[in-house]
């Protein structure tokens, strides 16, 4: 029996019904996604999202996730294993990727699939480690406490110093998501950090993990682990913090695989040295 031929791929926008059966392929592919990240994702570009069919069923998708007028974030590129190697993927991240327009598009790529971004006009930009492990046993410490709603301000433009967009409709949906929990780092007034843990397929996930000094990162780390503590967790780390790479060491995490982060042009600056755990690889 032939395979279908691209000509009988139909691509059309994703619903947020229409995509547990993309979050089933990127179980299958051990990509951890969480429990309750949908709401989340699609509030900040609910036209971001696209499938492909063949007569009606599922079989590739991809997210071209739009931020501002400047920058847009690619992920969940997956097609039915089944069906690989016969186009299907290619058409549907064209089809999508119109959807960035102009703007600079971002993603987190597997090593496999690098040489193929390279192709497409992503250069990278530094490399991510999920490091995974037993949260071990731990108490809050000072100066560390849950978020509140009354931080969301804060915490916003916190998160836009750390980030190459401001992304006020993504954060207020991911704070208050099922079974996510926020912890915020403050000098008094001042947010120095924050990170959030949160439920995921085959363990809970840290992100992001926020600080403006590697103590308060610490700290911040030491909050998570004492909300996860016996369970396993997993964070996905920039090489480029070696204090994060040092804190998930010492809790006893190792590493399980790799992506890189690339572009496809300039990203406003950010600080990138306060990026101690990623948000998500699916929207950055």
């Amino acid at each position: 029996m032939s395979s279908p031929a691209p000509q009988d791929l139909v691509v059309t926008q994703a619903t947020p019904e229409d995509w547990p059966v993309v979050r089933d392929w990127a179980v299958d592919e051990g990509w951890n996604p969480g429990l309750s990240d949908l709401p989340a994702f699609f509030a900040q570009d609910p036209d971001g999202f696209f499938i492909g069919r063949v007569e009606g069923v599922p079989v590739s998708a991809v997210s071209v996730v739009t931020y501002d007028a400047d920058y847009a974030f690619l992920g969940w590129y997956l097609v039915r294993p089944d069906l690989r190697g016969h186009g299907h993927g290619l058409t549907t991240w064209k089809t999508a990727l119109a959807h960035a327009g102009t703007r600079t598009v971002g993603l987190d790529g597997v090593v496999a699939q690098q040489d193929n971004y390279r192709r497409s006009g992503f250069e990278p930009a530094y490399r991510t480690a999920r490091f995974v492990g037993t949260a071990p046993a731990a108490e809050i410490p000072a100066g560390v406490r849950p978020a509140r709603a009354a931080d969301l301000p804060a915490l916003t433009a916190y998160d836009g110093l750390c980030c190459p967009a401001d992304r006020p409709r993504f954060l207020a949906a991911w704070l208050t998501a099922a079974g996510h929990r926020a912890f915020v780092r403050h000098d008094g007034d001042r947010v120095t950090g924050y990170g959030v843990i949160r439920p995921g397929h085959d363990c809970l996930r840290v992100g992001p993990l926020f600080a403006d000094t590697p103590e308060d990162a610490r700290a911040l780390f030491t909050a998570l682990m004492a909300h996860a503590a016996g369970a396993q967790v997993a964070v996905d780390v920039p090489e480029t913090s070696t204090a994060g790479v040092a804190l998930a060491e010492e809790a006893g995490f190792t590493p399980s695989f790799e992506t890189a982060r690339m572009y496809t042009g300039p990203v406003r600056d950010y600080a990138l040295e306060r990026v101690f755990g990623v948000t998500t690889l699916e929207l950055g």
